[in-house]
Protein backbone atom coordinates (compact mmCIF):
# COMPACT_ATOMS: atom_id res chain seq x y z
CA UNK A 1 0.00 0.00 0.00
CA UNK A 2 1.26 3.82 -0.73
CA UNK A 3 1.13 6.25 1.90
CA UNK A 4 1.96 9.63 0.49
CA UNK A 5 3.69 11.98 2.17
CA UNK A 6 3.26 15.82 2.63
CA UNK A 7 6.27 17.93 3.61
CA UNK A 8 4.93 20.94 6.12
CA UNK A 9 8.43 22.67 6.71
CA UNK A 10 7.54 25.92 4.59
CA UNK A 11 4.13 26.45 6.00
CA UNK A 12 3.13 24.67 8.73
CA UNK A 13 5.73 23.62 10.62
CA UNK A 14 7.08 26.92 9.99
CA UNK A 15 3.80 28.49 11.07
CA UNK A 16 3.43 26.78 14.61
CA UNK A 17 7.11 26.69 15.45
CA UNK A 18 8.28 30.43 14.75
CA UNK A 19 4.84 32.70 14.27
CA UNK A 20 5.68 32.42 10.19
CA UNK A 21 8.54 34.30 10.32
CA UNK A 22 10.48 32.04 7.99
CA UNK A 23 11.33 34.44 5.01
CA UNK A 24 12.13 33.12 1.54
CA UNK A 25 15.55 34.26 1.30
CA UNK A 26 16.32 31.23 4.32
CA UNK A 27 14.77 28.54 2.26
CA UNK A 28 15.61 29.26 -1.11
CA UNK A 29 18.85 27.43 -1.17
CA UNK A 30 16.85 23.84 -0.38
CA UNK A 31 13.71 24.33 -2.97
CA UNK A 32 15.48 22.26 -5.40
CA UNK A 33 16.32 19.58 -3.08
CA UNK A 34 12.70 19.29 -1.65
CA UNK A 35 11.70 19.34 -5.55
CA UNK A 36 13.74 15.73 -5.33
CA UNK A 37 12.68 13.87 -2.09
CA UNK A 38 9.68 12.33 -3.71
CA UNK A 39 6.97 13.86 -1.11
CA UNK A 40 3.60 13.68 -2.47
CA UNK A 41 2.77 17.81 -1.89
CA UNK A 42 4.87 20.43 -0.82
CA UNK A 43 2.45 22.93 1.88
CA UNK A 44 4.01 26.20 0.98
CA UNK A 45 1.53 28.71 0.81
CA UNK A 46 -1.50 29.87 2.53
CA UNK A 47 -2.40 29.83 6.31
CA UNK A 48 -0.71 32.41 8.15
CA UNK A 49 2.24 32.54 5.24
CA UNK A 50 0.23 35.40 3.28
CA UNK A 51 0.18 37.89 6.37
CA UNK A 52 3.36 37.36 7.22
CA UNK A 53 4.57 37.79 4.50
CA UNK A 54 3.25 41.59 4.44
CA UNK A 55 2.87 42.67 7.85
CA UNK A 56 6.27 41.20 9.22
CA UNK A 57 8.91 40.05 6.42
CA UNK A 58 8.53 42.56 3.35
CA UNK A 59 7.48 40.28 1.04
CA UNK A 60 5.16 39.85 -1.54
CA UNK A 61 3.42 36.12 -1.07
CA UNK A 62 2.32 36.04 -4.56
CA UNK A 63 6.04 36.66 -5.68
CA UNK A 64 7.13 34.07 -2.78
CA UNK A 65 4.50 31.18 -4.68
CA UNK A 66 6.01 32.20 -8.01
CA UNK A 67 9.76 32.04 -7.30
CA UNK A 68 8.77 28.32 -5.15
CA UNK A 69 7.30 27.05 -8.45
CA UNK A 70 10.03 27.90 -10.49
CA UNK A 71 12.26 25.98 -8.59
CA UNK A 72 9.86 23.40 -7.41
CA UNK A 73 9.30 21.49 -11.18
CA UNK A 74 7.87 18.29 -9.85
CA UNK A 75 6.34 18.12 -6.79
CA UNK A 76 3.00 19.32 -6.46
CA UNK A 77 2.62 22.51 -4.36
CA UNK A 78 -0.20 22.68 -1.69
CA UNK A 79 -2.15 25.60 0.32
CA UNK A 80 -4.05 25.92 3.00
CA UNK A 81 -7.20 27.92 2.04
CA UNK A 82 -9.82 29.03 4.67
CA UNK A 83 -13.02 28.94 2.26
CA UNK A 84 -14.74 32.39 1.91
CA UNK A 85 -12.26 33.37 4.67
CA UNK A 86 -9.44 33.48 1.84
CA UNK A 87 -6.63 33.88 3.82
CA UNK A 88 -8.08 36.77 6.11
CA UNK A 89 -10.73 36.94 9.40
CA UNK A 90 -13.55 37.54 7.89
CA UNK A 91 -15.65 36.34 4.46
CA UNK A 92 -15.69 37.83 1.50
CA UNK A 93 -17.60 37.91 -1.67
CA UNK A 94 -17.94 35.16 -4.28
CA UNK A 95 -16.20 37.22 -7.04
CA UNK A 96 -13.10 37.83 -5.06
CA UNK A 97 -13.27 34.07 -3.58
CA UNK A 98 -12.74 32.84 -7.78
CA UNK A 99 -10.70 35.20 -8.53
CA UNK A 100 -8.14 34.61 -5.43
CA UNK A 101 -8.39 30.69 -6.39
CA UNK A 102 -8.03 31.61 -9.84
CA UNK A 103 -4.78 33.46 -9.52
CA UNK A 104 -3.30 31.51 -7.27
CA UNK A 105 -3.77 28.88 -9.66
CA UNK A 106 -1.90 30.82 -12.45
CA UNK A 107 0.92 31.59 -9.65
CA UNK A 108 1.27 27.68 -9.50
CA UNK A 109 -0.76 25.92 -7.28
CA UNK A 110 -1.48 22.76 -7.43
CA UNK A 111 -3.51 21.66 -4.65
CA UNK A 112 -5.68 23.51 -2.38
CA UNK A 113 -6.72 22.29 0.87
CA UNK A 114 -9.99 23.90 1.60
CA UNK A 115 -11.76 24.26 4.79
CA UNK A 116 -14.50 26.80 7.12
CA UNK A 117 -13.68 26.83 10.61
CA UNK A 118 -16.86 26.01 11.66
CA UNK A 119 -17.61 22.80 9.13
CA UNK A 120 -20.30 25.35 7.52
CA UNK A 121 -19.60 23.82 4.14
CA UNK A 122 -21.93 26.17 2.53
CA UNK A 123 -19.41 28.17 3.20
CA UNK A 124 -16.44 26.26 1.01
CA UNK A 125 -18.75 25.50 -2.15
CA UNK A 126 -17.32 28.42 -3.80
CA UNK A 127 -13.95 27.99 -3.71
CA UNK A 128 -14.27 24.32 -4.68
CA UNK A 129 -15.86 24.83 -7.50
CA UNK A 130 -13.49 27.56 -8.59
CA UNK A 131 -10.52 24.76 -8.07
CA UNK A 132 -12.56 22.58 -9.87
CA UNK A 133 -13.25 24.92 -12.63
CA UNK A 134 -9.27 25.40 -12.76
CA UNK A 135 -8.63 21.67 -13.03
CA UNK A 136 -6.69 22.23 -9.49
CA UNK A 137 -6.89 19.54 -7.09
CA UNK A 138 -10.07 20.42 -4.54
CA UNK A 139 -9.21 18.92 -1.11
CA UNK A 140 -12.33 19.15 1.20
CA UNK A 141 -11.73 19.39 4.74
CA UNK A 142 -13.29 18.52 7.68
CA UNK A 143 -11.98 20.35 11.25
CA UNK A 144 -11.71 17.55 13.85
CA UNK A 145 -12.77 18.47 17.50
CA UNK A 146 -14.15 16.60 20.25
CA UNK A 147 -17.07 17.82 22.20
CA UNK A 148 -20.69 16.49 23.58
CA UNK A 149 -22.04 17.45 20.25
CA UNK A 150 -19.29 15.74 17.53
CA UNK A 151 -18.87 12.12 16.72
CA UNK A 152 -18.96 9.33 14.69
CA UNK A 153 -21.92 9.96 12.46
CA UNK A 154 -21.56 13.59 12.44
CA UNK A 155 -18.31 13.30 10.81
CA UNK A 156 -19.61 10.56 7.96
CA UNK A 157 -22.28 13.08 6.98
CA UNK A 158 -19.54 16.05 6.61
CA UNK A 159 -17.76 12.79 4.40
CA UNK A 160 -20.88 12.14 2.27
CA UNK A 161 -21.27 16.42 2.20
CA UNK A 162 -17.91 17.12 0.59
CA UNK A 163 -17.97 13.96 -1.92
CA UNK A 164 -21.60 15.35 -3.03
CA UNK A 165 -19.12 18.65 -3.92
CA UNK A 166 -17.16 17.00 -5.82
CA UNK A 167 -14.01 17.47 -4.31
CA UNK A 168 -10.70 15.42 -5.37
CA UNK A 169 -10.02 14.37 -1.66
CA UNK A 170 -10.72 14.76 1.48
CA UNK A 171 -8.40 16.22 4.55
CA UNK A 172 -8.98 15.59 8.39
CA UNK A 173 -7.88 18.51 9.92
CA UNK A 174 -6.42 17.85 13.47
CA UNK A 175 -5.37 21.37 14.08
CA UNK A 176 -4.34 21.17 17.63
CA UNK A 177 -2.90 17.46 17.87
CA UNK A 178 -5.53 16.46 19.76
CA UNK A 179 -6.70 12.88 17.92
CA UNK A 180 -5.87 9.99 19.59
CA UNK A 181 -4.88 6.50 18.14
CA UNK A 182 -8.07 4.65 18.07
CA UNK A 183 -10.43 7.62 17.00
CA UNK A 184 -8.19 8.14 14.08
CA UNK A 185 -8.76 4.69 13.21
CA UNK A 186 -12.37 4.42 13.71
CA UNK A 187 -13.16 8.00 11.91
CA UNK A 188 -10.87 6.94 9.00
CA UNK A 189 -12.57 3.64 8.80
CA UNK A 190 -15.86 4.75 8.89
CA UNK A 191 -15.21 7.84 6.06
CA UNK A 192 -13.70 5.06 3.97
CA UNK A 193 -16.83 3.55 4.23
CA UNK A 194 -18.66 6.77 3.71
CA UNK A 195 -17.09 7.72 0.82
CA UNK A 196 -14.33 6.49 -2.43
CA UNK A 197 -11.93 9.27 -2.38
CA UNK A 198 -8.55 9.42 -1.10
CA UNK A 199 -8.44 10.57 2.70
CA UNK A 200 -5.90 12.23 4.12
CA UNK A 201 -4.68 12.73 8.08
CA UNK A 202 -3.17 16.09 9.55
CA UNK A 203 -2.12 16.21 13.12
CA UNK A 204 0.63 17.98 15.38
CA UNK A 205 2.85 16.80 18.04
CA UNK A 206 1.73 18.51 20.49
CA UNK A 207 0.24 16.44 23.03
CA UNK A 208 2.73 13.68 21.88
CA UNK A 209 -0.15 11.74 20.01
CA UNK A 210 1.06 12.16 16.75
CA UNK A 211 3.35 9.22 15.64
CA UNK A 212 1.07 6.83 16.82
CA UNK A 213 -2.14 8.50 15.80
CA UNK A 214 -0.26 8.24 12.23
CA UNK A 215 0.11 4.43 12.20
CA UNK A 216 -3.23 3.56 13.11
CA UNK A 217 -4.51 5.99 10.98
CA UNK A 218 -2.46 4.11 7.69
CA UNK A 219 -3.32 0.83 9.32
CA UNK A 220 -7.30 2.02 8.62
CA UNK A 221 -6.88 2.76 4.96
CA UNK A 222 -5.52 6.71 5.38
CA UNK A 223 -3.87 7.38 1.98
CA UNK A 224 -1.61 10.70 3.43
CA UNK A 225 -0.14 12.07 5.98
CA UNK A 226 1.63 15.51 6.39
CA UNK A 227 5.29 15.71 8.40
CA UNK A 228 7.98 18.11 9.02
CA UNK A 229 11.32 17.19 8.41
CA UNK A 230 12.95 16.25 11.91
CA UNK A 231 14.35 19.73 12.74
CA UNK A 232 11.44 21.37 12.52
CA UNK A 233 9.24 18.83 13.46
CA UNK A 234 7.70 17.85 16.96
CA UNK A 235 6.13 19.94 19.65
CA UNK A 236 3.18 21.87 18.17
CA UNK A 237 4.54 20.88 14.55
CA UNK A 238 4.31 18.00 12.95
CA UNK A 239 5.53 14.61 13.59
CA UNK A 240 9.76 14.17 11.91
CA UNK A 241 9.11 12.66 8.28
CA UNK A 242 12.02 11.03 8.46
CA UNK A 243 10.95 9.02 11.76
CA UNK A 244 7.75 8.31 10.12
CA UNK A 245 9.12 7.18 6.26
CA UNK A 246 11.05 4.93 8.64
CA UNK A 247 8.48 3.45 10.49
CA UNK A 248 6.20 3.20 7.74
CA UNK A 249 8.95 1.33 5.22
CA UNK A 250 9.54 -0.72 7.82
CA UNK A 251 6.03 -2.26 8.17
CA UNK A 252 5.75 -2.77 4.31
CA UNK A 253 3.97 0.32 3.07
CA UNK A 254 5.78 2.49 -0.05
CA UNK A 255 6.12 6.31 0.50
CA UNK A 256 7.51 6.88 -2.58
CA UNK A 257 10.30 9.20 -0.05
CA UNK A 258 14.26 9.56 -0.61
CA UNK A 259 15.59 8.88 3.00
CA UNK A 260 19.23 10.21 1.89
CA UNK A 261 17.41 13.67 -0.15
CA UNK A 262 15.56 14.04 3.16
CA UNK A 263 19.07 14.06 5.19
CA UNK A 264 19.82 16.59 2.86
CA UNK A 265 16.98 18.78 3.87
CA UNK A 266 17.10 17.98 7.43
CA UNK A 267 21.13 19.30 7.16
CA UNK A 268 19.87 22.73 5.92
CA UNK A 269 17.45 23.45 7.99
CA UNK A 270 19.25 22.51 11.13
CA UNK A 271 22.12 25.81 11.12
CA UNK A 272 18.83 27.47 10.52
CA UNK A 273 16.83 25.83 13.77
CA UNK A 274 19.35 26.94 15.59
CA UNK A 275 19.69 30.81 14.53
CA UNK A 276 15.92 31.16 15.65
CA UNK A 277 16.37 29.05 18.52
CA UNK A 278 19.30 31.75 19.21
CA UNK A 279 16.91 35.02 18.71
CA UNK A 280 14.64 33.38 20.86
CA UNK A 281 11.97 33.22 17.64
CA UNK A 282 12.03 29.94 18.82
CA UNK A 283 10.07 29.31 22.53
CA UNK A 284 11.00 26.15 24.64
CA UNK A 285 7.05 26.15 24.94
CA UNK A 286 6.17 25.10 21.57
CA UNK A 287 9.12 22.54 21.77
CA UNK A 288 7.68 20.90 24.27
CA UNK A 289 4.96 17.59 24.82
CA UNK A 290 1.78 19.58 26.59
CA UNK A 291 -1.07 17.46 27.41
CA UNK A 292 -2.78 19.75 28.66
CA UNK A 293 -3.79 20.49 25.13
CA UNK A 294 -6.15 17.48 25.06
CA UNK A 295 -8.80 19.80 27.52
CA UNK A 296 -7.41 23.36 25.98
CA UNK A 297 -7.15 22.21 21.69
CA UNK A 298 -5.25 25.61 21.40
CA UNK A 299 -3.63 24.71 17.39
CA UNK A 300 0.36 24.73 16.92
CA UNK A 301 0.43 27.93 15.41
CA UNK A 302 -1.77 29.85 17.30
CA UNK A 303 -0.20 29.18 20.48
CA UNK A 304 3.02 30.44 19.40
CA UNK A 305 0.98 33.52 18.35
CA UNK A 306 -0.15 33.76 21.71
CA UNK A 307 2.81 33.41 23.74
CA UNK A 308 3.87 36.26 20.91
CA UNK A 309 1.17 38.27 22.20
CA UNK A 310 1.35 37.78 26.28
CA UNK A 311 4.74 38.36 25.87
CA UNK A 312 4.34 41.99 24.27
CA UNK A 313 1.68 42.86 26.85
CA UNK A 314 4.20 41.75 29.70
CA UNK A 315 1.62 39.59 30.67
CA UNK A 316 3.35 35.69 29.88
CA UNK A 317 2.53 35.01 33.29
CA UNK A 318 -0.96 34.61 32.44
CA UNK A 319 -0.43 31.91 30.48
CA UNK A 320 -2.05 29.36 32.47
CA UNK A 321 -5.07 31.20 33.14
CA UNK A 322 -5.59 32.02 29.28
CA UNK A 323 -5.22 28.54 28.86
CA UNK A 324 -8.03 27.17 31.26
CA UNK A 325 -10.27 29.73 30.24
CA UNK A 326 -9.93 29.09 26.74
CA UNK A 327 -12.25 26.06 26.62
CA UNK A 328 -15.23 28.08 28.68
CA UNK A 329 -15.10 30.20 25.98
CA UNK A 330 -15.33 27.73 23.46
CA UNK A 331 -18.41 26.10 25.32
CA UNK A 332 -19.87 29.58 25.34
CA UNK A 333 -19.74 30.02 21.95
CA UNK A 334 -21.13 26.69 20.27
CA UNK A 335 -18.20 24.38 20.56
CA UNK A 336 -16.70 25.39 17.04
CA UNK A 337 -13.23 24.10 16.24
CA UNK A 338 -10.24 26.00 17.18
CA UNK A 339 -9.04 26.34 13.70
CA UNK A 340 -8.45 30.17 12.30
CA UNK A 341 -9.96 32.35 12.23
CA UNK A 342 -12.27 30.54 15.36
CA UNK A 343 -8.86 29.75 17.01
CA UNK A 344 -7.74 33.33 17.72
CA UNK A 345 -11.32 34.50 17.92
CA UNK A 346 -11.55 32.33 21.12
CA UNK A 347 -8.11 32.67 22.40
CA UNK A 348 -8.14 36.83 21.64
CA UNK A 349 -11.45 36.29 23.80
CA UNK A 350 -10.37 34.27 26.79
CA UNK A 351 -7.06 36.78 27.23
CA UNK A 352 -9.28 39.68 27.06
CA UNK A 353 -11.29 37.79 29.86
CA UNK A 354 -8.37 37.48 32.29
CA UNK A 355 -6.31 40.52 31.41
CA UNK A 356 -10.05 42.26 32.10
CA UNK A 357 -10.07 40.39 35.29
CA UNK A 358 -13.91 40.31 34.39
CA UNK A 359 -15.46 37.60 31.59
CA UNK A 360 -16.93 39.25 28.84
CA UNK A 361 -16.34 42.87 30.03
CA UNK A 362 -14.26 43.69 26.51
CA UNK A 363 -16.13 41.79 23.42
CA UNK A 364 -13.64 41.60 20.08
CA UNK A 365 -15.40 42.87 17.41
CA UNK A 366 -14.65 38.98 15.59
CA UNK A 367 -16.73 37.49 18.09
CA UNK A 368 -19.99 39.85 17.94
CA UNK A 369 -19.53 39.17 14.19
CA UNK A 370 -19.37 35.62 14.99
CA UNK A 371 -22.68 35.88 17.22
CA UNK A 372 -24.62 37.87 14.45
CA UNK A 373 -23.95 34.51 12.44
CA UNK A 374 -21.33 36.25 9.84
CA UNK A 375 -19.35 33.06 9.87
CA UNK A 376 -21.42 30.60 9.24
CA UNK A 377 -23.46 28.29 11.68
CA UNK A 378 -22.48 27.48 15.04
CA UNK A 379 -21.85 23.69 15.68
CA UNK A 380 -23.70 23.76 18.66
CA UNK A 381 -26.22 26.30 20.99
CA UNK A 382 -24.46 29.62 22.35
CA UNK A 383 -25.08 30.76 25.56
CA UNK A 384 -28.41 32.92 25.58
CA UNK A 385 -26.91 35.51 28.45
CA UNK A 386 -23.69 36.32 25.91
CA UNK A 387 -25.61 36.60 22.82
CA UNK A 388 -28.36 38.44 24.20
CA UNK A 389 -25.69 40.65 25.80
CA UNK A 390 -24.20 41.33 22.12
CA UNK A 391 -27.44 40.99 20.25
CA UNK A 392 -30.34 42.13 22.46
CA UNK A 393 -33.30 40.96 20.42
CA UNK A 394 -32.13 40.60 17.30
CA UNK A 395 -31.52 37.44 15.79
CA UNK A 396 -28.30 35.86 14.04
CA UNK A 397 -28.02 35.45 10.37
CA UNK A 398 -29.24 32.35 8.96
CA UNK A 399 -28.41 32.05 5.75
CA UNK A 400 -25.04 31.96 3.79
CA UNK A 401 -23.39 35.37 4.90
CA UNK A 402 -21.92 35.59 1.57
CA UNK A 403 -25.22 35.78 -0.05
CA UNK A 404 -25.41 39.30 1.79
CA UNK A 405 -22.18 40.96 0.00
CA UNK A 406 -21.89 42.43 -3.24
CA UNK A 407 -18.97 41.78 -5.60
CA UNK A 408 -15.97 44.19 -4.86
CA UNK A 409 -13.10 43.11 -7.24
CA UNK A 410 -13.67 45.49 -9.81
CA UNK A 411 -14.62 48.09 -7.83
CA UNK A 412 -11.31 48.12 -5.44
CA UNK A 413 -9.09 47.82 -8.61
CA UNK A 414 -10.76 50.64 -10.04
CA UNK A 415 -9.84 52.85 -6.50
CA UNK A 416 -6.67 51.51 -6.77
CA UNK A 417 -5.72 52.95 -9.69
CA UNK A 418 -2.26 53.66 -9.97
CA UNK A 419 -1.64 52.37 -6.66
CA UNK A 420 -1.79 48.58 -7.49
CA UNK A 421 0.59 47.06 -9.67
CA UNK A 422 -1.63 44.13 -10.95
CA UNK A 423 -4.45 42.27 -9.82
CA UNK A 424 -2.72 40.31 -7.57
CA UNK A 425 -1.58 43.96 -5.68
CA UNK A 426 -5.82 44.14 -5.65
CA UNK A 427 -6.48 41.29 -3.74
CA UNK A 428 -3.84 41.61 -1.23
CA UNK A 429 -5.38 45.18 -0.28
CA UNK A 430 -8.86 43.04 0.00
CA UNK A 431 -7.91 40.70 2.39
CA UNK A 432 -5.20 43.07 4.42
CA UNK A 433 -5.98 46.71 3.60
CA UNK A 434 -3.92 48.80 6.07
CA UNK A 435 -1.24 45.84 5.87
CA UNK A 436 -1.23 45.78 1.83
CA UNK A 437 -1.01 49.30 1.61
CA UNK A 438 1.83 50.09 4.06
CA UNK A 439 3.53 47.20 1.82
CA UNK A 440 3.05 49.26 -1.09
CA UNK A 441 4.32 52.10 0.12
CA UNK A 442 7.64 51.07 1.34
CA UNK A 443 7.92 48.44 -2.04
CA UNK A 444 7.94 51.88 -4.09
CA UNK A 445 10.36 53.30 -1.14
CA UNK A 446 13.21 50.45 -1.57
CA UNK A 447 12.39 50.99 -5.65
CA UNK A 448 13.53 54.42 -5.35
CA UNK A 449 16.26 53.67 -3.37
CA UNK A 450 17.88 50.91 -5.62
CA UNK A 451 17.24 53.71 -8.68
CA UNK A 452 19.14 56.56 -6.55
CA UNK A 453 21.99 53.96 -5.72
CA UNK A 454 21.99 52.61 -9.19
CA UNK A 455 22.68 56.17 -10.59
CA UNK A 456 25.24 56.88 -7.71
CA UNK A 457 27.31 54.04 -8.67
CA UNK A 458 27.13 54.80 -12.54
Amino acid sequence: MNVNITETVLRDANQSLIATRMPFSDFEGVLETLDKAGYYSLECWGGATFDSCLRYLSEDPWERLEKIKSKVKNTKLQMLLRGQNILGYKHYPDDVVRKFVAQSVECGMDIFRIFDALNDFRNIAVAVDETLKRKAHAQGCICYTTSPIHNLDLYARMGKELAQMGVNSICIKDMAGIMGPQEAYDLIKVLKESVKLPIFLHTHSTTGLGPITYMKAVEAGCDGIDCAISSFSGGTSQPATETLDYALKQMGYNTGVNESVLKDINDYFKPLKTKYVASGLVDAFVMGTETDALVYQIPGGMLSNLIAQLKSQNAIDKLDEVLIETPKVRQDLGYPPLVTPMSQMVGVQAASNVLAGERYKNISKEVKAYLRGEYGMAPGTVDENLQKKVLGEEKPVTIRFADTLKPEFEKIKEKLKGIAKSDKDVLSYIIFPQIAEKFFEEREERAVTRVSYTIVQK
